[in-house]
């Protein structure tokens, strides 16, 4: 493998590209892994659990999944041997560990994290976090934060704000902010008539979640929207719009989900957009099938552009990248172990960019040698440089690596009812 990384290294050396430099940012490039992959954002709560609000579904019945929090982590620990880096753990509000009780949304508590930080701190894992705002009862009617119903709000009001303490408790233990991210099912399947209405009532619920403060040391908010869902076909009360100006008004992160907009927008253009008014972003990177369908993540043009744009604008700015997929229908170690390996390479590639080079081309008007230079990249050996960032971490390189996750579900998940 040594030589055929020094023959990469050579070659990208002639177009300007230092790959020791780039391996270094890559190196230094965090992805929050997501924990409901490895169970069909199931969680493990009693109260309100497996009904329908929500607009969120994983398909398929692939054997092997987690059943209960110690095969949830075993499945994880598992997955981050095959992932190259150091990086987080995203948790959903519902997979709190509960003990077997029945523990409702607006009564979780720090308490029932604390094995979570102690697991993640064993693992070296820093942990970030979610309110759960589907899969309950209160959520069937398809509204949460913006329901006209006050016994409705105000629940999911104190659930976000139990969160929100959830967050900061993690982030003062973990010594690392938790980026705690917002997301509501909230809209309509036809035409409403008071769309005003509905997003006035969620400005109200926001204003009055954030009225509690807390340290940027301990939790950083972000607040997340979306064109469309199941049942929200025609109206979203948290739309890119209003959540954007959100954002930029009341001084919060955005979130831009890769999923969350129209299948011919390309999502990546978005970032410089947003970061020439924000010092910071949170990416939800996923890969939609003609709707949100939080399809495994490959190596497409979407994810290439996106990481690209990052790279770009990063400098001086705090940009958080965390995956969201799930698929039921698939082995889901290997599903953890592709997407998050498809990510890491689009940001590899972007590294391995001659950035400053394109734009001399660019701003000298040699537009088509500005394209023959970006196309000459796709047949660069990038796969050499990948394999080497695998074994400078210790883990499989990209012809080993589903050996390892074939062998796990052949000793673990085949053994599980």
């Amino acid at each position: 493998m040594a030589d055929r990384y020094n023959d990469a290294k050579a070659r990208y050396a002639e177009i300007g590209v230092d790959t020791d430099a780039a391996l270094k940012r890559l190196a230094d490039f965090t992805l929050s892994l997501h924990c409901w992959q490895a169970d069909d954002v199931g969680g493990f709560e009693s109260a309100g659990a497996g009904l329908s609000g929500g607009g969120i579904q994983a398909t398929g019945n692939y054997p092997g999944k987690a059943r209960n929090l110690g095969e949830l982590r075993d499945d994880i620990e598992t997955a981050l041997k095959l992932i190259p880096g150091k990086h987080r753990l995203n948790l959903h509000a519902s997979y709190g560990d509960f003990g077997g009780k029945t523990v409702d949304r607006d009564r979780i508590a720090p308490e029932h994290f604390a094995s979570w930080v102690s697991w993640a701190g064993e693992q070296g894992l820093k942990l970030d976090f979610n309110c759960t705002m589907f899969s309950h009862k209160l959520a069937d009617d398809g509204f949460t934060l913006s329901s006209k119903d006050k016994k409705i709000r105000d629940f999911w009001i104190a659930h976000v704000e139990r969160a929100r303490e959830i967050s900061a408790y993690m982030g003062r233990e973990q010594g690392s902010p938790a980026v705690h991210n917002i997301w509501i099912p909230d809209g309509m399947k036809d035409y409403p008539a008071d769309r005003f209405g509905y997003r006035r009532i969620l400005t109200e619920s926001l204003d009055r979640i954030f009225e509690t403060s807390y340290p940027e040391t301990e939790i950083l908010d972000a607040v997340e929207s979306k064109l469309f869902g199941i049942g929200s076909e025609a109206f979203v009360v948290g739309s890119h719009d209003f959540y954007l100006a959100y954002a930029i008004s009341r001084d919060k992160m955005l979130c831009l989900d890769m999923g969350h907009f129209h299948p011919t927008e390309l999502a990546a253009d978005k970032v410089s957009a947003v970061l020439q008014f924000q010092d910071s972003l949170l990416l939800h990177v996923s890969r939609p099938m003609r709707w949100d369908s939080d399809h495994i993540v490959v190596l497409s043009d979407e994810l290439y552009f996106m990481a690209h744009e990052v790279a770009r604008a990063e400098s001086g700015k705090n940009i958080y990248v965390g995956l969201d997929f799930f698929d039921a229908s698939v082995n889901r170690i290997g599903a953890y172990a592709v997407g998050a390996r498809s990510a890491l390479k689009a940001w590899l590639a972007a590294y391995l960019e001659p950035a400053s080079e394109l734009v001399c081309r660019e701003e000298a008007g040699d537009y088509i040698g500005r394209m023959a230079l970006s196309e000459r990249l796709k047949t660069m050996p990038l796969g050499d440089v990948w394999d080497h960032f695998c074994e400078m971490n210790g883990v499989p390189v990209e012809t080993d690596y589903m050996n390892e996750v074939t062998a796990y579900e052949r000793d673990v998940l085949s053994k599980r009812g």
